[in-house]
This record gives structure tokens, C-alpha cells and sequence, in this order.
């Protein structure tokens, strides 16, 4: 989860509260009814559909976009029914590969699969590697989304063979456990997105049904999400530090879902 930390908090909130419009954009027309379910059932993104995505503060629900990106733990059962009954769909984000000190089930988490911090605050990187540890786990969370009725999952954190986690991850761990992620999200319903791990996406394109990444116009990487377009699969983007202005005319030539975001991840969004 792309959260400041703590000695930029400050500034971001001084931020926030200086720019908080949601108005939709016209290239935000929202589809008459959610996008279709794919032949297996789930719900499949079709590229460069609309969203919103929001993490933290008081949820703003009257951004006109057919897709919502919302907390799982912190958003209750009754605002995805709210969100369905305006014919959105919900994405339901969970952190897979790491662990967070504040959500409700942190006490489950033994020491043993706890590594470094993954920068920002009260989150270390997971040893994902002991599946028979975190398998129960996320079952647990997904279980949590697919009650609250959510219609896909966005798994945090799912690179962490590239990162300095404490644990001598590799790409064959990572692939392993990025299927698993999958393979829960799919039993139950859900469709799945590949959050960032830009490497193994031509091994993991048949396993998630649409992408989200973070920053990929401002690493010049944007290209290396085409497997998804081209398998008719929507790529959530957002960009921090750049504005829409600088990338919004490659997103639109790759059909990619954009969105200009402060780290906070509130509200506050423009769209290209």
C-alpha cells in the first residue's frame, strides 16, 4: 500500500485539505450497468474502464465512475450494497504481502513470518514462503470481502522477491504465491487483480483478471502492461508525482485506466 510516511503526513494533509475535488471528468461517463461477468462467472474490467480509488478518510461516494476501490476491512457490508444498488462494482483491497500492526486480525500473525519494514509505517514484508501459515490467513480476509459482497480483490504487496523483506525470497516463491492469491480470490467468486510486479506478468496473465500499478508512466514502464489490454483485461493506474497532464495522452493511446492520486490515497483524484 503506497502510504507516506510519517514525516510526510504533514505536508500530504496540508494537501488534502487545500485540494479535495472529486468532480468527474468527461472522460469519466460511467456505463449504464456494471461491466460484464467473464465465462467462468466473475466479473471481468474491460480496459480503459473508469474508477475511483480510495484508501483512507471518509469515503466519497459520489464520484461517478462504474468501478470503486475501497477498503476491505474498513468499509462495512452495507456501503458495497450501497455501491451495487448505483450499479458500481467494488473492489475490495487486502495487504497479501504484508503485514499491518493496526488491522483486527494482526494478533494471528505469527513472529515468524514478519520481516523489515516495507517503508511505510506499522507495515513489515510477510515470508511467503510458509504457505501453510498465510493460506488460512488470506482465506480468512477473502472470506471477509466475498461476505461483504465485494466483486473482486486487490491484493497489496505482491512483490516481494524484489524488495529487501528479511527473507531470501525468489521469483519461484513469488510466482507460487502470487497463484495462490488468485486461486482464493477465484474459488470464491472473485476476480483478481496483479498489483505491480511488473516482471512476472507474462507467467501470471492467465491468473489475475486485470492489473494495478502504481507509477508506471513515471519509470517509463507503462508498455509492459500491454499483455493485459491485449487480453481485453482493464490496467488500473495511478501516478503520484507526475500530473495527468504528463501522462494521460500515452494512457489513452494504451487504453489504460488512469488516475492522478496524492499518496494518501483520500478522495482527491483526476482522471484522464
Amino acid at each position: 500500500m503506497r502510504r507516506a510516511p510519517l514525516a510526510l503526513l504533514p505536508l500530504l494533509l496540508l494537501i488534502g485539505c487545500t485540494s479535495t475535488s472529486t468532480t468527474s471528468t468527461p472522460d469519466d461517463k460511467p456505463t449504464p450497468a456494471p461491466n460484464p461477468a467473464s465465462p467462468g462467472g466473475r466479473w471481468q474490467p474491460r480496459p480503459g474502464v473508469a474508477w475511483q480509488w480510495q484508501l483512507n478518510g471518509k469515503l466519497d461516494t459520489s464520484v461517478d465512475v462504474p468501478v470503486y476501490d475501497i477498503d476491505g476491512f474498513d468499509q462495512p457490508e452495507s456501503t458495497v450494497a450501497a455501491l451495487h444498488a448505483a450499479h458500481r462494482r467494488v473492489i475490495c483491497y487486502i495487504s497479501t504481502g504484508a503485514y499491518e500492526d493496526w488491522r483486527p486480525d494482526a494478533a494471528k500473525f505469527p513472529k515468524s513470518v514478519i520481516g523489515k519494514g516495507n517503508g511505510w509505517d506499522g507495515e513489515s514484508w510477510l515470508d511467503i514462503r510458509q504457505l501453510d501459515v498465510l493460506e488460512p490467513l488470506m482465506a480468512a480476509r477473502f472470506d471477509m470481502c466475498e461476505a461483504k459482497g465485494f466483486d473482486a480483490v486487490e491484493p497489496d504487496n505482491m512483490d516481494g522477491y524484489l524488495n529487501d523483506t528479511g527473507f531470501p525470497l525468489s521469483s519461484a516463491d513469488q510466482l507460487a504465491y502470487n497463484r495462490l492469491i488468485a486461486e482464493l480470490a477465484h474459488d470464491r467468486g472473485m476476480s483478481v487483480g496483479l498489483k505491480n510486479d511488473m516482471d512476472q506478468i507474462p507467467q501470471l496473465i492467465d491468473d489475475f483478471d486485470f492489473a494495478v500499478n502504481e507509477q508506471c508512466a513515471q519509470y517509463k514502464e507503462c508498455d509492459t502492461l500491454t499483455p493485459f489490454i491485449d487480453a481485453g483485461k482493464a490496467v488500473f493506474h495511478v501516478e503520484y508525482e507526475l500530473s495527468a497532464s504528463e501522462f494521460c495522452a500515452e494512457s489513452r493511446k494504451l487504453k489504460l485506466s488512469s488516475l492522478e492520486k496524492k499518496y494518501e490515497l483520500g478522495a482527491w483524484r483526476k482522471s484522464c
